[in-house]
């Protein structure tokens, strides 16, 4: 037996604090920036790479994965040490680590306002950058699962658990969803299409939420908050019933965000009841959150970070009630494409990942530098003016979103639309669009407080490193019970809690296809193995005997492997019958066609531009959107689709069926001056479309990659691509020059709207363009705000 002194690596945690708080700064600031664009169109600038459609993606990125990302790996990195009771296992690899993700962050910021995008929400990140991800990620898992390996502590404690599925979900998640063909080193087209495409994004997309900024962000919380309590965690039992139901719950749920759309309804029905079935073991980790504080709520009144940390778990609370609400099939009829959504996501992100942050950097950074905190004033008056700017910005968006769902769908006695001009809904809520903006500044500006405090605090002191330290003794064998084998992997694997999940799990992917009992029986599952679950586990411990989970907590491989179950058995389920079982989505059909060279030009300048953020290409089957927009989406017409562009939010209207129902020139002035065609739009003005030049050689190839992918297009069709290429575009050139609009046809102009002109229409159905421009108000029922 002997002592051994532990000096753990603290500057990897410092590093990555201050890194998600510069990143964190200018991910707010960029989303400050995009939402002044939706209230005042000019703050677009008239620069292509400023553009709102541009900017988005930038921020949506540099918020999750360069803040939170960042703030995620300072609390993995700290507690995982002090629970573990070792030092990382490879200062190398953590250095790798850190280092790669900033190099990762600032391709992002350089790719994205280029255009360089893959148009997949939260991936929009093209293939080489996807590769990187890949290896640090690699790079992280080893050193983490290596300290695992080198650990002075048996037993994993909760927080643990929530870094161990973040992990392997994590990596699952992204290797499926970015699985592409490269054109080029700038530009890829993902392997899946239309619905299936669709499908895959949506359990990454929702999952990404889950696994990225929920579980890691549950383990933080279960280390950090004791310990600025003071106190234990409530109920180590809830834990582990909070841990084991989200994990295996949360994976089914993707598919909510696709509701009424062309997705398989069972696919929508599965991702429905999960959403719904998620409002327990949320709520149970919130209570246990909360609870944890019993005893103590006095401190709130003098402790910034638990204002910001109870603030944090209460954001999670309501986040995590609403996403369940929204996923119920006549909620999201009313809120899905609306700013609703918007709300609820940034009530997540602001208040549950902010607050979170927050609380971690000004109870963390006083004891990383042997100080004590700069101000706690300050800290308090950002605690204040985060939490008004968070509650402004929330009900601007519900209002918003209400006011829009309620608009789009209002008829008139005789049946026909109240408001028919898609602006009219935009102007309606131009008001709340400021005071988002009001709030999301307010927001920033406590962050900006907040860096300057930990900026001043780390000035005050020195970086220290925290120490610990262990006795290191040989492990003695267990002594074996008479009659009773020692409790080993088959104990594991044969345990009944794991026998009653796979028996359940069985009966419920086949009877979860069926018809109208699906939901009733997968609930009705779920409960069953919670409580079978807990009946056997409760006995065990009752009768002396190690409990199933006691059996698993202190072997880090056989817990992985198992989390890694839990979380598979939901993405199989969903994916593989939409990807493999022809008959889910027809493979063929009058309805859809392969793109025309130009158009598929067109589209990729679509993609480019971020159009998909402001606009979808999904008409739901409600009397208001066909009376709108045209015949209900059908899940054969996207079959050419790589990637799918249904979108999420419409900003301005849909525009599946906006081909042929203008002619050319409105298209034209559309892009040059949207307040032309359609007044009150809060669209900026694309005039480089007109400037810019395609890359007329790269036709041929992107025929041949996309033969390659599945599209039908014969050896003839590229040899001849370039000619059709410029055939086409010489007849829409032409088109406008007779109406007095001289433009290249080879300029991205004429391809975009070659591509605008194909949507939702067979190329054999094309009409001859019409040299009558509609009028300003008709023109607004479909020429909308961006």
């Amino acid at each position: 037996m002997q002592q051994q002194r532990i000096v753990y690596d603290d500057t990897t945690v410092r590093r990555f604090v201050f890194a998600a708080v510069v990143f964190g700064i200018v991910g707010m600031a960029v989303g400050a920036l995009v939402a002044s664009q939706l209230a005042w169109w000019q703050a677009n600038l008239g620069i292509p790479y400023l553009t709102y459609s541009r900017l988005r993606p930038l921020h949506t990125n540099a918020v999750i994965f360069a803040f939170v990302g960042n703030m995620m790996f300072a609390g993995i990195y700290y507690s995982t040490q002090r629970l573990l009771k070792v030092r990382m296992a490879s200062d190398l690899l953590s250095n790798i680590h850190f280092w790669g993700w900033q190099l990762i962050i600032v391709a992002a910021a350089v790719t994205l306002p280029l255009g360089i995008t893959t148009s997949k929400e939260y991936a929009e990140l093209e293939w080489p950058i996807d590769l990187a991800i890949t290896v640090i990620w690699v790079v992280f898992a080893i050193n983490f699962f290596w300290t695992l390996a080198k650990r002075n502590e048996k037993n994993l404690y909760v927080a643990i658990w929530f870094y161990i599925a973040t992990i392997v979900t994590v990596a699952v998640l992204h290797i499926v969803n970015s699985l592409a063909l490269p054109l080029d080193g700038l530009k890829s087209y993902s392997v899946f299409s239309g619905v299936q495409d669709a499908l895959v994004q949506w359990w990454y997309g929702h999952n990404a939420v889950a696994f990225f900024l929920t579980t890691p962000i549950l383990g933080i919380m279960y280390y950090f908050l004791p310990k600025a309590a003071e106190r234990p965690v409530y109920s180590y039992r809830l834990s582990i019933i909070h841990f084991w139901a989200l994990v295996f719950i949360y994976i089914w749920a993707g598919p909510h965000h696709l509701l009424y759309t062309a997705l398989p309804d069972w696919a929508q029905s599965l991702g429905m009841v999960f959403s719904v079935m998620l409002w327990a073991p949320s709520w149970g980790g919130m209570l246990n959150g909360l609870l944890t504080l019993k005893g103590a709520w006095h401190k709130l009144r003098e402790d910034p970070v638990l204002k910001f940390l109870i603030a944090g778990v209460t954001f999670y609370g309501m986040a995590t009630f609403e996403g369940p609400l929204l996923s119920i099939k006549a909620v999201s009829a009313l809120g899905h494409y609306t700013d609703w959504i918007v709300g609820h996501v940034h009530g997540g992100a602001l208040g549950w990942n902010g607050f979170m942050a927050a609380g971690m950097f000004y109870w963390l950074v006083p004891r990383l530098y042997g100080t004590k905190l700069h101000s706690t004033r300050a800290a308090d008056a950002h605690f204040w003016l985060g939490t008004v700017g968070i509650l402004l910005y929330i009900v601007s968006m519900w209002i918003s979103g209400i006011n829009q769902g309620l608009m789009w769908r209002a008829t008139n006695a005789d049946g026909t639309l109240l408001y028919p001009n898609f602006v009219e809904t935009l102007l309606a809520i131009r008001p709340m669009y400021i005071v988002r903006f009001v709030g999301g500044s307010m927001y920033l500006v406590g962050f900006c407080m907040m860096a300057w405090n930990l900026w001043k605090t780390a000035r005050s002191g020195k970086a220290v490193d925290g120490e610990t330290t262990v006795v290191v003794e040989e492990a003695a064998a267990p002594a074996p019970v008479p009659g009773r084998p020692v409790p080993g992997w088959v104990q594991v694997v044969t345990g009944r809690p794991l026998v009653f999940a796979i028996a359940i799990l069985t009966v419920t992917m086949f009877l979860g296809w069926a018809k109208p009992v699906r939901a009733l029986v997968l609930m009705g599952a779920i409960v069953a193995l919670g409580e079978f679950a807990w009946i056997v586990t409760r006995k065990d411990r009752e009768a002396g005997k190690p409990s199933w989970f006691a059996l698993i907590e202190g072997r880090p491989l056989a817990f992985t492997v198992l989390t890694l179950i839990a979380v598979l058995i939901g993405g199989v389920a969903e994916l593989l019958p939409t990807i493999l079982i022809q008959q889910a989505v027809p493979a063929h059909g009058e309805a859809q066609k392969p793109y025309s060279p130009l158009e598929l030009q067109g589209r990729d300048l679509y993609v480019r531009e971020g159009c998909y953020t402001c606009h979808s290409q999904m008409i739901r089957p409600f009397v208001a959107e066909t009376q709108r927009y045209g015949d209900v989406s059908r899940a054969e017409e996207f079959i050419y689709d790589h990637p799918f562009q249904w979108g999420s939010k419409r900003t301005g209207p849909d525009l599946h069926r906006v081909g042929g129902r203008y002619p050319n020139l409105w298209h034209y002035t559309h892009m040059m001056d949207p307040r032309a065609t359609s007044p009150g739009s809060n669209m900026p003005p694309y005039p480089w479309l007109a400037a810019n030049r395609i890359r007329v050689k790269d036709a041929p190839k992107k025929l041949t990659l996309m033969q390659k992918l599945g599209v039908p297009y014969s050896n003839e069709d590229v040899d001849s691509a370039e000619t059709r290429q410029k055939t086409q575009g010489e007849a829409i050139a032409a088109d406008l020059a007779e109406q007095g609009v001289k433009v290249a046809w080879d300029s991205e102009m004429v391809a975009l709207i070659a591509y605008l002109q194909r949507l939702g229409r067979g190329p054999q159905d094309l009409p001859p363009p019409s040299n009558v421009a509609p009028t300003a108000s008709a023109a607004g029922v479909e020429g909308g705000s961006r």
